[in-house]
């Protein structure tokens, strides 16, 4: 194949417009593997996101007095009580669940959804769920479409349990409790509870138990701080700023007493009771009795921690207060510090900076700081297979003017003096950024940049190529922004949502939807088609009828839907584009007769409708 010939074709490829893409899509073409059609619709999606005409409105705002979440189209109120669906054109009521006490209230919940090709055991199995959990420790299924109560488990009554988090996506579950408290009687005696936490990890659908585990002081040592269950890891850490990792199916297989099956009977401790029922719950049935098998160990300042990156890196900070706002990138195999490994954003600023692997899993790295983000990459060093170095991918800069103010002085003899005074660069009159996030269907990062602009601050939220950092659309916020208070900001496909927190336990939510800007207009007229000069283009639409039509290239085309009888080789109701040599009306119009006229496969009844609709762009 010839190499030129084939980037000319990839350039096509690039170059081609939203209609042809729609077009072939319509023909059939993109089918050559499952995720191909897919891919195609979110790439029309992310062009016409990103065009100039396209504009976001706010076409929802509503005001709580309990947190608001969002989850992949739903808007939860109350607690989880109240689902709002955005996909439509103004977010409206799913369902409500009836009203609860305060202790049967929701307080965590996460949203699982069917995987592709798994056979489940019954038909509800293939719904979206929302796994929640109630203040008095059950954890219930709920159907994400009607908030009926799929399944309920009764956990435990021996501790508080507060947390939900996945160890793996969409398969596995950890529920973490509230860490125990000393009674008012053993602090008094200078007694500490032993058991730290607890943990119930179950497999989601069909929901079933892997075991509960407590934290004991005893195993880790007095110095531990809190714990968390995480791909497959138990993580370990310290007051000291030390952070241990364990295998958690290692401890599972060494350290379980007895396994237990929901619904089952069980025999524990004397008494017996069905697992999962009140009162009986889930017994602790993985007691660790020794210290486990060590896998990795580090320490950092604040416990923070991460992992990620190819080959496997981890970024930490060193465990010194002044150190911090560095971030030290090692190797995971052997500790070994990547070139250019320490990364530390020199800025002056009130609220420190922050770095995070790139969610798209391509092992970059964001670092992100006042006035820019940083997308850093790690690259194989020439001549050595073993050690990295840290390079820069690209730079997101803020729109920002160099400012200083001058500070006047008069000294002892008269003589005045001049001190220049640099800016914080968090400096509410100047844009900053405070939120970036990445939208992973459309491979857009968005960008949340604020500038205080007289007694009100000012937010527009910018989407970025992901592969280069150009900026691709700026959209403005038109609801105030105080940075004092608490955001949350979510982009999905053609959604932006905004999350505000202010004093007092009011939350706001703000929903913007993107509006292609256009003019339609639909009116009523007669006219005989035997009449008017068509002319149709040669770009066929239809693979089944061969109809024949395209969009105008003008400002102003004509949309017929044509209801037939018969469409060779069979029914067929495709929409198709023709351009017409004189602008016609809107409407519904009708013609006796039985074929029309340069169209050979389609064969009409007595009436034939077609229905116009004029748009106009701006």
């Amino acid at each position: 194949m010839c190499p030129a010939s084939a980037a000319g074709r990839a350039r096509a490829r690039g170059k081609r417009n939203i209609c042809s893409q729609l077009s072939r899509r319509a023909q059939g073409f993109f089918t050559n593997d499952a995720g191909m059609v897919q891919r195609t619709n979110l790439g029309i999606l992310r062009k016409l996101v990103c065009q100039k005409s396209t504009k976001f409105k706010n076409v929802w705002t509503t005001h709580s007095k309990s947190p608001i979440a969002y989850e992949r189209g739903r808007i939860y109120f109350d607690n989880y009580r109240c689902c709002v669906s955005s996909v439509a054109a103004e977010p409206r009521k799913r369902y409500e669940m009836p009203k609860c006490s305060k202790s049967e209230k929701i307080e965590d919940a996460l949203l699982w959804e069917c995987p592709v090709g798994d056979i489940l055991p019954n038909p509800s199995d293939y719904r979206s769920s929302l796994i929640a959990l109630t203040a008095h420790n059950w954890l219930l299924r709920i159907s994400a479409n009607n908030g009926e109560v799929l399944e309920k488990v009764y956990l435990a009554s021996y501790c508080k349990f507060r947390y939900l988090n996945w160890d793996t996506p969409q398969e596995v579950i950890v529920v973490k409790s509230a860490q125990s408290k000393a009674t008012a009687l053993a602090r008094q005696a200078g007694i500490q509870p032993s058991v730290l936490l607890y943990f119930a990890v179950f497999r989601v659908i069909p929901l079933s138990l892997i075991g509960m585990l407590e934290i004991n002081k005893k195993i880790f040592g007095s110095g531990v701080t809190d714990a968390t269950i995480s791909h497959g890891m138990l993580i370990v850490m310290h007051n000291s700023g030390l952070i241990r990792l364990y295998s958690f199916q290692a401890i599972t297989e060494q350290f379980m007493q007895q396994k237990l099956d929901l619904g089952r009977t069980c025999r524990w401790g004397g008494t017996s009771g069905t697992v999962g029922e009140s009162p009986f719950g889930i017994p602790c049935n993985i007691k660790i009795t020794d210290t486990p098998p060590l896998l990795f160990e580090v320490s950092s300042l604040e416990n923070t921690f991460q992992i990620g990156g190819y080959p496997w890196h981890y970024i930490i900070t060193p465990n010194k207060k002044k150190q911090k706002g560095v971030f030290h990138i090692c190797a995971l195999k052997d500790h070994t510090m990547a070139k250019n490994g320490i990364q530390e954003m020199n800025c002056c600023s009130l609220e420190s900076d922050w770095i995070y692997f790139h969610p798209d899993a391509s092992g970059r790295i964001i670092h992100v700081g006042p006035n820019q983000v940083k997308i850093l990459k790690l690259k194989e060093i020439e001549n050595s297979k073993t050690q990295h170095q840290v390079v820069e991918d690209f730079v997101i800069v803020a729109d920002r003017e160099e400012k200083t103010k001058s500070l006047l002085t008069v000294t002892a003899s008269g003589r005045v003096v001049k001190k220049r005074l640099n800016l914080l660069d968090d400096d509410p009159e100047q844009e900053t950024f405070k939120i970036v996030d990445y939208e992973d269907e459309l491979d857009l990062l968005s960008v949340v940049a604020v500038t205080q602009l007289d007694t009100e601050g000012k937010a527009h939220l910018d989407f970025h190529c992901n592969e280069h950092g150009t900026l691709l659309k700026s959209i403005p916020l038109v609801e105030s922004w105080d940075v004092t208070y608490s955001h949350e900001v979510y982009f999905d496909r053609d959604l932006v949502l905004h999350i505000e927190q202010k004093p007092n336990r009011v939350f706001s939510c703000y929903v913007y939807q993107m509006m292609l800007n256009m003019k339609v207009q639909e009116v009523s007229t007669d006219l005989d088609l035997n009449q008017g000069p068509w002319r149709l283009l040669k770009t066929p639409l239809c693979s089944r009828c061969g109809i024949k039509g395209s969009l105008s290239k003008g400002r102003i085309f004509v949309w017929f839907l044509f209801q037939r009888s018969n469409c060779l080789p069979s029914t067929c109701s495709t929409h198709f584009l023709t351009s017409a040599s004189k602008t016609f009306n809107s409407g519904i119009y009708k013609r006796e007769g039985n074929s029309l006229k340069n169209h050979k496969h389609i064969q009409v009844q007595e009436a034939f409708n077609i229905r116009v609709k004029l748009w106009s762009f701006k």
